[in-house]
């Protein structure tokens, strides 16, 4: 089951069914549009805002939405959260101790502390990583340390669902200090007075339990519907592409750029927002930038994009030398925090300026897979496309030239497909234990 949902975290659910290779995604507003209303209500500003209530709302009412007919059929369950999203919650309670840090919120405060016992440009040194997150709570907060337990989003949704405190998978516990090569946190991170609030970690995908008899009685799933260890939204979506060859490459085009290489080598640089997700044996290398589609909806709407688009030549090259952003700061491929916004000289002819502003974006992605290959990665050979950008059949033709490689929007491109993916793996795992 999923459901996406963007206003300050992104949620995605996966139900599975294995009979006959069924995958059941149930998109938000699908099956309950009252709810989306309702949710969407609840949009206004971050402290005001009971993230955990709405969560655990929506997931509920998703388990709800399933027909009736299919819900005896539902095999295994796994969800991906946004990266970073953390909760602290009291371990013998599981309520929370403080209101969760989205993904997106910086703890400058706690950046000296972290840099000063992890590694040089380590994952967790960013303002943003769970570990400051985590330090920021531990030297804000006096009491209830003790029983105090981190979570990550994904993990704290599955909860709900299996009833066993204090798991996580591999893959949200990156940023948090976990090392995947090693399977263990590492001694600088242990040694630490905050370190007994991790969570146990386990590989993605893997069979934790059987879901809850309550929820399940409630509900009427069947007694071996076994629950997941999750994944990030941004893997997950990697996964629903089927890329899973090195060297194949999933972009997504959204509010920004982000590009994800499957490599046989592990790259890590916190400068440039660069690090390694594991995938089994490979390893997933991924840098973002803060260009993007955010910065086109500031300049032309939806129905001027798709007009403008179709009379731009893609083989043509664009004279235009921008460096679309926003606002000022880059991270990826360059990181320059100074960076100020390129978008002039403006020609006359909109067509034109659309024209240069994709290929400049398409430059920018091409510069940050050669950076990926510079620092070690495996090199790219092939492209696919997730995000709303990916529609842009134009586009797609620009970035395929400037990028001198394969480009094609990829077959599946919602991240529930990937958790769906991932729940089959452990349901299959479970069976085959049996």
């Amino acid at each position: 089951m999923m459901c996406r949902w963007v206003s300050g975290c992104i949620l995605e659910w996966t139900l599975v069914l294995l009979e006959q290779g069924l995958l059941l995604l149930i998109k938000m507003g699908q099956f309950f549009p009252k709810e989306r209303k309702s949710i969407q209500n609840l949009r206004k500003t971050e402290e005001s805002i009971d993230w955990l209530r709405s969560w655990k709302v929506t997931l509920f009412s998703l388990l709800e939405a399933v027909p009736v007919n299919l819900r005896p059929l539902i095999a295994s369950i796994s969800i991906d959260g946004t990266s970073a999203t953390t909760i602290i919650i009291d371990s013998n309670s599981g309520e929370p101790l403080w209101r969760p840090f989205l993904y997106n919120e910086s703890c400058p405060d706690a950046l000296p502390v972290v840099k000063s016992i992890a590694p040089a440009n380590h994952t967790v040194c960013s303002g943003t990583s769970t570990l400051c997150k985590l330090v920021s709570w531990w030297n804000t907060e006096g009491e209830n340390r003790e029983s105090a337990l981190l979570l990550h989003q994904a993990d704290w949704l599955l909860w709900l669902l299996h009833g066993k405190l204090g798991l996580s998978d591999y893959n949200n516990a990156l940023k948090v200090g976990y090392d995947p090569e090693l399977e263990s946190y590492p001694p600088w991170l242990l040694s630490q007075p905050y370190s007994q609030l991790l969570p146990s970690v386990q590989a993605p995908g893997t069979s934790i339990g059987y879901l809850k008899e309550g929820i399940r009685t409630e509900f009427g799933f069947p007694k071996d519907c076994v629950v997941c260890t999750g994944t990030t939204d941004s893997i997950a979506a990697f996964l629903a592409a089927r890329a899973t060859e090195p060297g194949k490459a999933v972009t997504s085009l959204g509010s920004t750029l982000a590009i994800k290489l499957l490599s046989t080598s592990r790259i890590e640089d916190a400068r440039f927002g660069v690090y390694s997700h594991r995938l089994d044996d490979k390893w997933l290398v991924g840098g973002a930038s803060n260009t993007g589609g955010a910065v086109l909806r500031q300049i032309f709407t939806d129905e001027q994009l798709e007009k403008l688009s179709e009379h731009i030549d893609p083989m043509e090259v664009s004279p235009l030398d921008y460096y679309p952003l926003q606002v000022v700061g880059e991270r990826f491929p360059v990181a320059d925090p100074k960076m100020v916004p390129r978008l002039h000289p403006r020609p006359k002819s909109d067509v034109e300026y659309l024209h240069g502003i994709l290929e400049s974006i398409a430059r920018i992605e091409a510069e940050g897979y050669s950076l990926l290959k510079d620092m070690g990665a495996t090199q790219v050979d092939e492209v696919f496309t997730a995000g709303g950008g990916a529609k842009n059949e134009k586009w797609s033709k620009i970035r395929e030239r400037v990028l001198g490689l394969p480009v094609s929007r990829a077959i599946q491109i919602e991240a529930a497909y990937g958790a769906a993916l991932l729940a089959l793996k452990g349901a299959q795992a479970q069976h085959n234990e049996q």
